[in-house]
C-alpha cells in the first residue's frame, strides 16, 4: 500500500511544471515587449542591431523555464514509477 510519498513527489513535480511553463511564457511576454519597445524608438537603431547594452532577463527566465521543465519531468516520471511498482 503506497504511503503517499509518490504522490507528494508528482505533487511537487506538477508544481515545477506549472512554475516551468510560467517562466516561459513570461520570458517569451518580456522579449516581445523589449523588441516593440526599441522598434517604436525613432533613430534608435544601434541599440536594436548590436543588443548593446545587454538585458539579459528574458532569456534568464525563458532558461529557468527550461530547467524547472526538466526537473518535474523528472519528478513526475520518478514519482509514477514509485507508485505504479509500489515502493512509497
Amino acid at each position: 500500500m503506497p504511503s503517499g510519498d509518490s504522490f507528494m513527489l508528482m505533487g511537487v513535480g506538477g508544481l515545477f511544471l506549472v512554475l516551468g511553463l510560467a517562466l516561459m511564457i513570461w520570458g517569451k511576454r518580456e522579449e516581445k515587449s523589449y523588441y516593440e519597445a526599441l522598434a517604436r524608438r525613432p533613430g534608435d537603431a544601434r541599440e536594436f542591431m548590436e543588443h548593446w547594452p545587454p538585458r539579459q532577463q528574458h532569456d534568464a527566465l525563458k532558461a529557468g523555464g527550461w530547467i524547472a521543465l526538466a526537473i518535474s519531468l523528472v519528478m513526475l516520471l520518478t514519482g509514477g514509477v514509485l507508485y505504479l511498482l509500489g515502493w512509497s
